[in-house]
C-alpha cells in the first residue's frame, strides 16, 4: 500500500487522484447538531454530483466512526459520479457522541484495532458487518477549544498506533484552529510525525504567521473556511492563504469546504452546497493567488498528504 492512495473504490496513485477537497463530509449524524443530519443517499449523491460540476476530482469524506458513516453507500456514490472518495476512521472530539456512547469507554488499544480493521479489513460502523470492498483511508482525531482532554489524548494514542501499524494519513479537528502545536506535540508523542498530519479549521484563526510557523513544521494546513462569513469573509480567508505561502507555507496548504450541514447542502434544499468552493472560491484563488498556487493546493499537496507512507 506504500505510495499509494486509499479510496473507497481501492487504491489509487496519487497522481490519479486530480483535484481534491480534503474536508466534506457525505453522511454525518451527531447529537451536537440537530436537524442538520447528513443521511440520504440520494441527496448526497446529486450534491457529489454537483460537486464534481464545479470542478473537482475527489474529496476526503471527514466523518469518524460513530457519527453515521454509510461506506457502502459512499462506495456507490463514488461509482455513480466519478469522484474519488477516501473515507475516514478515528473519532470526532467528545461532545459530538451520547454520553453513553460505547465508544467513549473503549481504550487505546482497542480503539486502535478498530481504526486498523476500518483501514485494512474494510470500514463499518460499530456492530455492524465489515465490507472488504470499502475501505477507509485516512485516520482522524478530535480536540477541543484549546483543550486536549481524556477523550481526545485516548484517541490520539490509538491513532498513533493505527498509524505505525499501517502508514496512513492523519487529520486532527482543531476547534476555531486552536492548540495546534499542542496536538503535534501529542501526535509526536505517539510515533506520528508532523509531516503526515493535517490540521483541519487551521484557517478558523487566521494568522500567517502561526501558519507558516506550522507549516514550517513540517504540518499540512486545512483551509476549510469558505463560506462562512459569520466568521470571517472569503477574502480574510484566501488573504491568510497567499501571505501563509509567500512565508514559505505553499507546498503545506489543503483546501476544502466542510460544508457539513443538511441546511447547507443544495441537494436537501439549503445553500451555499458542495459547489461553492469549485464556483466561488477557486477562480478567486486562481486569480489573486496564480495557477501554481492553486495546482498545489488543489492537486499537489492533498496527493502528498493522502499517500500512505
Amino acid at each position: 500500500m506504500k505510495g499509494l492512495i486509499r479510496t473507497v473504490a481501492g487504491d489509487r496513485s496519487p497522481s490519479d487522484l486530480g483535484r481534491v477537497d480534503y474536508h466534506e463530509h457525505l453522511f454525518q449524524v451527531s447529537p451536537l447538531l440537530p436537524g442538520d443530519e447528513l443521511d440520504d443517499e440520494d441527496a448526497a449523491r446529486e450534491e457529489t454530483r454537483q460537486f464534481a460540476a464545479s470542478g473537482f476530482d475527489a474529496m476526503v469524506d471527514a466523518t469518524p466512526l460513530g457519527l453515521g458513516r454509510r461506506p457502502a453507500a459512499v462506495r456507490r456514490i463514488s461509482d455513480a459520479t466519478g469522484v474519488h472518495v477516501v473515507l475516514t476512521t478515528g473519532l470526532h472530539r467528545s461532545e459530538h457522541y451520547r454520553s453513553d456512547d460505547p465508544l467513549l469507554d473503549l481504550d487505546p488499544e482497542d480503539l486502535a484495532a478498530a481504526f486498523v480493521a476500518d483501514l485494512t479489513e474494510g470500514a463499518a460502523e460499530p456492530g455492524a458487518p465489515r465490507d472488504p470492498s470499502v475501505r477507509a483511508g485516512v485516520l482522524k482525531a478530535g480536540a477541543g477549544y484549546w483543550r486536549i482532554d481524556g477523550h481526545t489524548a485516548r484517541a490520539i494514542e490509538a491513532v498513533g498506533r493505527a498509524h505505525d501499524a499501517t502508514g496512513a494519513p492523519v487529520m486532527v479537528h482543531l476547534e476555531h484552529g486552536t492548540a495546534a502545536f499542542e496536538v503535534l506535540e501529542a501526535l509526536s508523542a505517539v510515533g506520528v510525525r508532523s509531516h503526515r498530519v493535517a490540521l483541519a479549521h487551521i484557517d478558523r484563526n487566521p494568522d500567517p504567521v502561526l501558519h507558516a510557523e506550522l507549516a514550517a513544521a513540517g504540518a499540512y494546513l486545512g483551509y476549510d473556511g469558505p463560506a462562512r462569513a459569520r466568521e470571517h469573509p472569503d477574502a480574510v480567508v484566501l488573504a491568510c492563504l497567499r501571505a501563509t505561502a509567500a512565508a514559505g507555507g505553499g507546498d503545506r496548504i489543503l483546501l476544502g469546504g466542510d460544508v457539513a450541514r443538511r441546511t447547507r447542502y443544495a441537494a436537501y434544499g439549503g445553500i451555499p452546497g458542495l459547489r461553492y468552493l469549485g464556483d466561488r472560491f477557486v477562480p478567486r484563488l486562481r486569480r489573486e493567488g496564480g495557477d501554481d498556487l492553486a495546482d498545489a493546493v488543489l492537486r499537489r499537496n492533498p496527493a502528498a498528504w493522502l499517500t500512505w507512507r
